[in-house]
């Protein structure tokens, strides 16, 4: 039985490195690129399996160069691919992400490609691998009527569920009722709560909200500020681990995968949260999202 299943994209990241994120209408000279793997499921299910966790990926590829570099990249990190659906007729996602150098910070365009077409009907067989599974974690990269199912089937089936509300869109009430750990960061906590984040108390404010909204837990991301959880009765506030940033891109995605595999460990959540920050943390000291994700051996 695979302990956790991911649900999600798989995109190649193509990362540009220069001295800042150009403003429109004008050109930069960068220092360097790189292509790799990325997509918030991809990343999320590299980093489980890298901290040593079980770990099953649902998604949909081309047919293409970036589609190999899909399974190679499953393959290296010895994450299934039986779970991947091809699809000759559509194209496999690409992300253009420009970063700082200088802060590591980043703008990314995400062109879903394949994924954007999943249908329920198409993962009847990966709807039985969420059933046996312990955790489920997904995005909203994926059709959200494919993401709502998913969820609800896990729910039903005693899965621990982790929505990463990303990137922030609108959902219903039957989504905030399947959730058990939502887990925006502060622009995403703010488009569904209103609420600016730029301290703990307007994280709790933001928190009790989506409480009210009938998730069970709301862990809010804070990029270099820590992080915030609350379940209505305890409250975690966590500082950032001091690290030299220089990409922040999938530091989100290392978050969740860490809380994830700390969370099929039955770990107690101040333990889960800990391992989360200090996955998401190392994971900006390298240059890109999937191929940043640290090994178990990398945490101290």
């Amino acid at each position: 039985m695979s302990e956790i299943t991911v649900l999600g994209i798989f995109v190649a990241d193509i990362s540009f490195s220069g001295p800042k994120i150009p403003s429109i209408g004008e050109t930069i000279l960068g220092k360097k690129y790189n292509v790799g793997p990325g997509g918030k499921g991809c990343n999320q299910a590299i980093a489980i399996a890298r901290l040593g966790g079980n770990t099953n990926f649902i998604s949909k590829i081309g047919k293409d160069a970036y589609g190999e570099l899909a399974l190679k990249t499953l393959e290296k990190n010895k994450i299934s691919t039986e779970n991947i659906i091809q699809d000759g007729s559509q194209q496999t996602g690409v992300a253009g992400i420009l970063v700082d150098q200088n802060t590591g910070k980043n703008a990314i365009n995400v062109i879903v490609g394949a994924p954007s077409s999943l249908r329920i009907n198409e993962i009847e067989k990966q709807i039985n691998l969420i059933k046996r599974s312990k955790i489920f974690l997904t995005q909203l990269e994926v059709p959200k009527d494919v993401t709502l199912h998913c969820l609800k089937t896990a729910k039903e089936n005693g899965c621990i569920t982790i929505l990463n509300p990303a990137p922030a869109s609108e959902i219903s009430k039957e989504f905030y009722n399947n959730i058990d750990f939502f887990t925006p960061n502060e622009t995403e906590a703010e488009f569904y709560t209103g609420i600016k984040i730029t301290n703990d108390q307007e994280a709790k404010q933001a928190a009790e909200k989506l409480l009210n909204l009938g998730i069970k837990k709301v862990i809010i991301t804070l990029g270099e500020k820590g992080i915030f959880y609350s379940d209505g009765k305890e409250e975690i506030s966590l500082k950032a681990n001091a690290v030299k940033a220089i990409d922040t891109t999938g530091a989100g995605d290392a978050f969740n995968g860490g809380l994830a595999f700390g969370l099929s460990k039955e770990k107690p959540i101040k333990e889960c949260l800990e391992l989360a920050n200090k996955v998401a943390g190392i994971s900006t000291t390298k240059l890109g999202a999937g191929d940043a994700m640290p090994f178990i051996q990398n945490i101290k």
